[in-house]
């Protein structure tokens, strides 16, 4: 990731990205950006640089056969002696953002599940359905559990494209680290866990599995990274955080969306109905069809 890459998220990030949590003010926030761990933060490895460490890099085992599935057990013993060396929103092989340099941008939501989390934004999606908006929604296993009717009309309308965002929303790590207060997966197992559960509910109600991944708070390690692409997934970060986890005014939301360029990846949520993303999202999206952008599902511009 290029510094200007790394100053535009860590500007943009603005707001946590717990997304379970209700809006609250960002002033009095402990899991602000400005007080979370950098997002290309690098553990101390000596001289080591990412993807230079065998162990970071080399499995432990032979791949299994791609006539079976990826197991757990697979897993581990290819990556549970691995050493991440960099925690935050970029890793190797993680999107942050459309290969194109055309005005096309990404609308992503995030649905997190959970206490606090598992609302739906009604208004937010009639928007998009009413002007024609494609987007790709990133559903956790708890919101779909709270959810079940509004998940299956969701996943039956072709202008929306479903993505796994985890089974129990946590940042993705195999040692454990935490972003904005809530706690990672601490093993190569269970990073497996988190992927898969989900991964196996949205197979059999979707009929073929999802594409795309994103952790709970897109927190990740990049031994996590790989282990995301084991299981046949691509880890979508973001260009643009959108709603600041679903704490941003309608304003906020407004004047950050609205000043996306192309082939940004916007962030938001739809699991916060009395958030300003809904609002936002109604006054930026026309403002950018009106500049020549248009919107697009993640399945039709990455190939």
């Amino acid at each position: 990731m290029t510094p200007s890459r790394r100053t535009v998220l860590a500007a943009i990030a603005g707001g946590a990205l717990a997304g379970c949590a209700g809006p609250q003010s960002t002033a009095n926030r402990s899991d602000s950006v400005t007080g979370s761990p950098s997002t290309s933060a690098t553990i101390a490895t000596g001289t080591s640089t990412p993807g230079s460490s065998p162990s970071a890099t080399a499995p432990s085992a032979t791949a299994p056969s791609a006539s079976r599935a990826v197991t757990r057990a697979d897993i581990v013993a290819r990556y549970g002696h691995a050493a991440p060396h960099t925690w935050g929103f970029d890793a190797p092989a993680v999107v942050h953002e459309l290969p194109t340099a055309r005005r096309v941008i990404a609308l992503t939501f995030d649905a997190c599940g959970g206490p606090g989390g598992s609302g739906y934004d009604r208004a937010l999606i009639d928007f998009l359905r009413r002007r024609e908006i494609p987007a790709t929604l990133f559903i956790n296993s708890r919101w779909i559990d709270a959810n079940p009717a509004i998940f299956r009309r969701l996943a039956a309308e072709p202008l929306f494209e479903i993505a796994n965002h985890g089974t129990r929303h946590r940042p993705l790590s195999v040692t454990g680290r935490s972003a904005y207060g809530i706690p990672g997966t601490r093993s190569a197992a269970e990073v497996y866990d988190e992927i898969s559960g989900n991964r196996t509910k949205l197979t059999r109600l979707l009929g073929t599995p999802p594409r795309f991944f994103r952790s709970g708070t897109a927190y990740c390690d990049d031994v996590a990274a790989r282990i995301v692409t084991a299981l046949g997934e691509r880890f979508v970060s973001f260009s643009v955080n959108g709603d600041g986890g679903a704490t941003f005014t309608p304003e906020q939301v407004r004047t950050t969306v609205a000043a996306a360029p192309g082939g940004s990846i916007v962030i938001c949520h739809m699991n916060h109905p009395r958030g300003g993303t809904a609002r936002g999202i109604t006054a930026a999206v026309p403002q950018l069809l009106a500049t020549g952008h248009s919107f697009t599902r993640l399945s039709d511009a990455l190939h």
